[in-house]
């Protein structure tokens, strides 16, 4: 069978696509920036294009050429720069469907979610995408997990292990009641799902065996990871919504934080469904999370990415702020002083504007830290920029070695911390 799999290299989606590959399944992969997913699955056909901006059925047609089936896994949480809700899971996913009965697709299963019925712009148009299909006169199944969960972590799932690391959990308004469902499971599910044999037209709830608490649940993750029981603490409402609208701010620079208010929304609610539905229709055991956990011993890795996952925004912030803040410093009230090094670094008439456009560039490259798109590049002019202050500064000011303040010694962990921000800059 020929299944077209859109967010192919997503949490879920990368989940199905190695499970039909296993199956053996010819796998088309559709995804807007597949040149790292082609060298991790080469067996996939990969396509690159963009679901948010496929917005007529035109876009999808040469793509369906003798599929069978079509696993629509993409999906975004929230509006930012890089994210257009509306045109993902509605324009884009409207335009597929439409295709796939102009060409005649067997098979089509949505993945949706529970709680559909929020008042977020991530249910509403899961919830108008739902029904278009099931209007539709395709063979649809449209599935809504609960939280998926697996070996592999994004978004919320990814939360959940960080704050497993802390030794003190800070609990929010609510302690929501979860019902995780293992991604290896629900992609079994999809499987069966795609047999012609199996009935279609089918809304199923994907949900976990067993109901637990947020705080349960890292408990869990935090037992998994080798830690003693964390102590609880209870956190302001007020803060709590500050650190999730903060989260959203940070969206607007291009990253994708799993704190942000659609994020609150949906936990302000319980995702918890029907776990008996779809497995007597896919014969798929669903694992519970300890027993799941308990196959698959954490290791140093899992550990390291449970405590660099919440420094990971620290820093950024930080080195956004260290190379901003020195821009403006030399800028303002430190121009003279500046100005006065180059002068003894032997510049003479070039000592004020290499003075005032090193600052900017510090500047530059403390904004394009900051934003998402342009990070990978700005760490990079960041440490080409440090080695040349590093080279030129201890070639013509070799005084500044020894200076007590360490101007030329501070450059190093500046270094360090550059490289290690683009070690960990991927999201998955």
């Amino acid at each position: 069978m020929r299944v077209l799999v859109t967010g192919a290299y997503g949490f879920i989606g990368s989940a199905v696509t190695a499970r039909l590959v296993a199956d053996g399944h010819e796998v088309v992969g559709v995804g807007r920036d597949i040149a790292r997913a082609a060298l991790a699955l080469p067996d996939v056909r990969w396509v690159r294009l963009d679901i948010a901006k496929a917005r007529s059925a035109d876009d999808w047609l040469p793509h369906l050429k003798a599929v069978d089936a079509v696993v629509n896994c993409a999906g975004a949480l929230q509006d930012n720069p890089s994210d257009n809700v509306h045109a993902v899971h509605v324009e884009g996913t409207l335009a597929l469907f439409q295709a796939c009965e102009r060409a005649g697709v067997k098979r089509v299963v949505h993945i949706s979610a529970i709680g559909v019925d929020a008042d977020t712009a991530f249910a509403r148009t899961k919830r108008e995408a739902d029904d278009a299909l099931m209007k539709s006169d395709l063979d649809w199944i449209v599935l809504r997990p609960s939280i998926v969960v697996g070996r592999n972590v994004y978004g919320g799932t990814a939360l959940i292990r960080a704050l497993a690391a802390l030794p003190v959990l800070p609990l929010g308004s609510r302690d929501a009641l979860l019902q995780p469902v293992q991604v290896t499971d629900l992609a079994e599910a999809i499987a069966h799902l795609l047999r012609p044999e199996t009935p279609a037209k089918n809304l199923l709830e994907v949900a976990g065996p067993e109901r637990m608490r947020l705080s349960d649940m890292v408990g869990a993750y935090r037992k998994w990871l080798g830690y003693r029981p964390a102590i609880g603490t209870r956190i302001p409402s007020w803060l709590e919504a500050f650190a999730f609208r903060l989260g959203d701010c940070l969206s607007w620079f291009g990253w994708r934080p799993p704190v942000r208010t659609t994020a609150l929304r949906q936990l302000q609610r319980d995702v918890t469904g029907d776990d008996k539905g779809w497995t007597s229709l896919t014969g798929v055991t669903p694992l519970r999370l300890a027993d799941a956990l308990a196959r698959n011993p954490a290791s140093a890795q899992e550990r390291w990415f449970s405590k660099l996952f919440l420094l990971k925004p620290l820093l950024f912030g930080g080195l956004a702020l260290f190379w901003i803040v020195t821009g403006l410093i030399t800028l303002g009230p430190a121009r003279d002083a500046g100005i006065f090094l180059l002068l003894q670094a032997g510049l003479g008439t070039y000592a004020v504007p290499a003075a005032i456009g090193g600052a900017l560039l510090d500047l530059l490259i403390g904004v394009g830290i900051a934003i998402k798109k342009t990070a990978r590049l700005a760490l990079w002019a960041a440490i080409a920029v440090s080695l040349g202050y590093l080279l030129l500064g201890g070639v013509l000011l070799p005084k500044l070695w020894a200076d007590p303040l360490g101007p030329l010694v501070k450059i190093v962990p500046v270094l360090l911390a550059s490289f290690a921000a683009l070690t960990i800059l991927d999201d998955r």
